[in-house]
């Protein structure tokens, strides 16, 4: 197995399928399924019925959607962009945008 380029809390957009151009946070990443939930995409209503804890009703819920629909949002412009790793002087490795060259990891 690769190391997934997408991680928790990266900023993404989708680039097929019927959510094709909305951005949203990785909100968890499913590394065995290949997947990843994403905040605002792939929703679906799920209609939950009313527990001791949680109040039921119609909720939106973020469903699972395949990594290969999704490509990082560059830093800089804000446009799909493929992620490359290299390696600072003080000898970490990090993530960058290969369309600007803008250092993803803090």
């Amino acid at each position: 197995m690769m190391v997934a380029k997408i991680k928790k809390g990266d900023k993404v957009i989708v680039t097929t399928g019927r959510d094709k151009g909305k951005k949203g946070e990785v909100l968890k990443v499913l590394p065995k399924e290949n997947k990843a939930v994403v905040s605002g995409v792939n929703t679906a209503k799920r209609h939950t019925k009313q527990t001791q804890r949680t109040q039921g009703g119609i909720v939106n819920k973020d469903l699972p959607i395949d990594l290969s629909n999704l490509a990082h949002v560059d830093p800089k412009s804000g446009e799909a962009t493929k992620i490359g790793w290299k390696e600072l002087g003080d000898g970490r490795r990090v993530r960058f945008a290969k369309k600007s060259g803008e250092v993803i990891d803090v």
